[in-house]
């Protein structure tokens, strides 16, 4: 069968002997989705094919595999039609002959236990971005009382601004009391946080400031519930191992900010029986985040090209006659890829073998193909983590520029004796003198 999805109603097609009206349209209510779900089991429909429009094929999806039926959600680029009249029974019937054909292939979608991970680690971004825009409204309302306090500590969310700001909204006003609230940590003096605290008092401002920490302080606590669900779904997915093996030293013991209120490391650890973290680039946010985006089974993909062709990190390819019209990777909205890149931007300013990657790519072919062509390399280190367990050890960036020098000498080599030529070393200052 076929679906064209729809906000208010969706138009299913099956092939013309198994119904006298093969076409029929449901509402997208629940009990007409049921009522859906029935119709294609009454008529011996095994395999559905839907196009995933906005979010509205999600409820659609989850009740007909609810219902055994073997759903493939399909992007609309694999299905585009050919040109000419276009209705909703056209698209559903031109779905249905495609599907039926073997002519689509399925979008990639995680079991439902990762998929649960997957939402919560959204939603739990969402309010991170949700409270960054009231950290924002907290330093406006600062700047309308004239308070220097954001630029003369670091973050004014941290311990040292969190404390004078709500002394703030407690009423004190006095800038030697609220000097005294500055952490022993804090870079700036006494004195420099005692005069960037003589203000404008004003109360529509001092309001403002109010409500945007009640603000702040309730994503804070949406952003904890957050984090005790994943915990849970963690602690679900975890499989005890026969062999008990320990976690290995972290890499890095930096504390990120944003950072999760349990200890990710090991969480999941006990899920997948390796440690991403020991990846260059990958820290325990970003293992979690393409654990949740990609799944913790990587057969899905036969091998690593084919990983990396999914995430957009790999060359397209674009030939007619014989002539590659153009091999650049094309655009794609995965988040796991957005954070690969990141990372990627990340690892190059680091002395390992792929920030010595990342910086010769940057020299030949400019940044933002090295950010890209170092993704993949992370990426492809990710997948043969987890399907082969493999451990990762960095090998340096000396000796990444020692192999590199090694191959350019080599083809060197080969060039010249192609030509008939004898590449010799270039003697020392030492050799040749008598």
């Amino acid at each position: 069968a076929g679906i064209d999805i729809g906000a208010q109603f969706h138009v299913v097609a099956v092939s013309a002997d198994r119904d006298p009206k093969p076409v029929r349209s449901f509402r997208s209510f629940t009990a007409d989705l049921h009522a859906l779900a029935a119709w294609l089991k009454d008529v011996g429909v095994t395999s559905v094919a839907m196009e995933s429009t906005g979010i509205y094929w999600l409820p659609v999806y989850e009740i007909l595999e609810a219902n055994g039926l073997e759903v493939f959600l399909v992007n609309a680029r694999d299905a585009k039609n050919v040109p000419g009249r276009k209705t909703d029974v056209n698209d559903a019937q031109w779905l249905q002959r495609l599907h039926q054909y073997g002519l689509l292939r399925a979008s990639f979608r995680p079991q439902q236990d990762i998929a649960t991970l997957r939402a919560y680690l959204r939603q739990r971004e969402r309010l991170l971005e949700y409270a960054a825009a009231h950290i924002q409204h907290m330093q406006k309302a600062l700047m309308q009382m004239n308070l220097q306090l954001q630029h003369v500590v670091k973050d004014v969310t941290g311990v040292t601004g969190m404390k004078i700001i709500r002394a703030i909204i407690a009423g004190e006003r006095n800038p030697a009391v609220l000097a005294q609230y500055r952490d022993v940590r804090c870079r700036a003096s006494h004195q420099t946080i005692h005069d960037a605290l003589i203000g404008n008092y004003r109360p529509e401002h001092v309001f403002a400031l109010t409500q945007a920490v009640a603000l702040y302080d309730f994503y804070q606590t949406a952003v904890a519930q957050c984090d005790a669900r994943i915990e849970a779904v963690l602690k679900d997915l975890a499989t005890p191992s026969e062999s008990a093996t320990e976690l290995p030293r972290a890499r890095c013991k930096s504390k990120q900010p944003n950072g999760f209120a349990f200890d990710v490391r090991q969480s999941l650890f006990d899920m997948l029986g390796v440690d991403l973290t020991q990846i260059h680039g990958m820290g325990p946010y970003l293992a979690l985040k393409l654990v949740a985006e990609c799944g913790n089974d990587m057969s899905r993909w036969p091998s690593a090209k084919h990983f990396t062709s999914w995430l957009s990190l790999a060359p397209g390819n674009k030939i007619s006659g014989g002539k590659i019209l153009s091999a650049k990777t094309r655009r794609s909205s995965s988040r796991a890829a957005a954070a690969l890149r990141l990372a990627a931007t990340t690892i190059g300013k680091t002395q390992t073998a792929l920030g010595a990657f990342y910086r010769r790519l940057a020299m030949r072919i400019g940044k933002a193909k090295a950010v890209t062509a170092t993704a993949r390399k992370i990426a492809v280190l990710f997948y043969n983590t987890l399907r082969y367990g493999m451990t990762y050890a960095d090998p340096g960036a000396t000796y990444y520029e020692e192999h590199y020098r090694q191959r350019v000498l080599k083809n060197l080599m080969r060039r010249a004796d192609s030509l008939g030529y004898c590449l010799r070393e270039k003697p020392g200052p030492a050799e040749g003198v008598s």
